[in-house]
């Protein structure tokens, strides 16, 4: 159970294991329909509401198992992470929840709610420019001062699996999908979900969503090599993170389509899914349900689609409209 695992290790089995581990902390989230946006779409939608997660948001499945996983000496030294906002809060509740202390570095324009989040988990926060490289840099320096242990957002084994998890609910709660949709930013939840899905039903077809402004995920899958992000300006704060070293190889081999999501039509699909489910999404988790509103060919029968909604975290001072 002690440590993390290389990417050629990170298989089914793990995910079954994280579940058994974090289960007794994270919900096991609901999944919800709408009519009026099937009708829309042409095809039977179901939502899975990791906006309804601890800390508002998928990550603390991946947080949770990485905290877990850590000896008792590697507790004690902390953990330390870099994060705009979900992974942040996430880390900083898992810690909490072990008796850990968490420095988490974050951007200084991650959102306010976000940091009052961390803040409220009781994590310390140490600001950085919003860069992926001023990041990296600031969580080195703090884990070299205090000798806490990395835990980053999404390029870490433990978390991948952790976040697989959201997807093997999925598949057994809502049997005969036929289509999986996720966010991607740095490629954690994608992964865990190309995991589960290449286990429980291979026969599935998992789409990734991703800003157009923020577009590394396509470009890279386009070229067949990792394309760095380079000043990503998108509304969906939580996918603004470049892929991987282990993200890279799941989002190259396993994933079937890209979708760039325009600004407009992230604003759009989360006023839409909003004030037609009552249910509050972020903008990262509305990039996904703009690929199942706007962006696949209708069908008869319609198809079955699965829909993660990643977050739900706002600053309902700032929204987009």
């Amino acid at each position: 159970m002690n440590g993390n695992v290389s990417e050629a290790e990170i298989t089914f089995d793990d995910v079954c294991r994280a579940r058994e581990l974090i289960a007794p902390y994270a919900h096991e989230t609901p999944v919800i329909t709408c009519s009026t946006l099937n009708r829309m779409s042409g095809h039977e939608l179901f939502f899975k509401c990791e906006n309804q997660q601890k800390t508002g948001a998928f990550k603390f499945r991946g947080a949770v198992n990485s905290v877990a996983r850590l000896t008792d000496e590697e507790k004690a030294r902390g953990v330390v992470t870099h994060s705009s906002g979900n992974h942040a809060q996430a880390l900083a509740a898992a810690a909490k929840l072990f008796g850990v202390t968490a420095h988490i570095v974050m951007p200084s324009n991650s959102p306010q709610v976000k940091k009052a989040g961390v803040k409220g988990y009781g994590g310390r926060i140490i600001e950085c420019e919003p860069t992926l490289e001023s990041r990296e840099r600031t969580a080195k320096a703090v884990k070299a001062e205090t000798g806490a242990v990395l835990i980053p957002p999404f390029n870490y084994a433990n978390v991948i699996a952790g976040q697989g998890t959201c997807a093997a609910e999925f598949f057994e709660q809502v049997p005969d999908i036929q289509t999986m949709i996720a966010p991607v930013g740095g490629g954690g939840l994608l992964s865990g979900t190309c995991i589960s899905a290449a286990a429980q039903s291979p026969q599935v077809a998992v789409i990734a969503g991703e800003p157009a402004n923020a577009d590394d995920a396509f470009q890279s899958k386009a070229e067949g090599r990792v394309i760095p992000q380079l000043n990503p300006d998108t509304i969906a704060d939580g996918l603004r993170t470049s892929l991987g070293s282990l993200t890279w190889p799941f989002v190259r081999d396993y994933v079937d389509h890209i979708v760039r999501i325009e600004e407009q039509e992230i604003v759009k699909a989360m006023k839409l899914f909003i004030e037609r489910t009552k249910v509050f999404i972020e903008p990262s988790a509305a990039v996904a349900v703009a690929v199942a509103l706007y962006h696949l060919p209708k069908s008869e029968p319609p198809a079955r689609i699965g829909v993660i909604l990643s977050g739900g975290n706002v600053d309902l001072d700032k929204l987009p409209w």
